[in-house]
């Protein structure tokens, strides 16, 4: 039997070994993660959602309420799961950084605030801890 490859046209060919040659470049110029965390990012909407999510979790192990708790930005871990390391403006210059973990679907999805440090400004980076 002739494999389906050698059956294509030259023009089906061509496209598949184009679409190949991108697939690898792709993968060959992004960063290598294997459990490491991303690149720091723009807080977006989820990341938001996330924050406001684990506000009063965050209040009550700070001890203090927060009139102000806007995600600024994030980096995040893939492990059985996903962790968020979030940058969150507290009012005035204060800064706080959350360690947020959001479970696999498969085992329901929630979402806990794993950690938190206080005291960081806006020049802090976000660093896992």
């Amino acid at each position: 039997m002739t494999p389906v490859y050698l059956t294509a046209s030259l023009k089906q060919r061509t496209s598949f070994s184009v679409f190949r040659y991108f697939l690898t470049l792709e993968a060959a110029t992004m960063p290598m993660m294997c459990g490491g965390t991303s690149p720091p990012a723009d807080a977006d909407e989820k990341i938001q959602k996330i924050c406001d999510h684990v506000k009063a979790s965050a209040e009550a192990k700070a001890g203090k309420t927060y009139d102000v708790f806007t995600a600024k930005s994030y980096t995040q871990q893939v492990v059985a799961g996903t962790n968020y390391f979030i940058k969150v403006h507290v009012g005035g210059d204060e800064h706080v950084h959350l360690r947020v973990y959001e479970k696999l679907p498969c085992h329901g999805g929630e979402i806990e605030l794993s950690n938190m440090q206080h005291s960081k400004s806006h020049q802090d980076p976000i660093e896992y801890f």
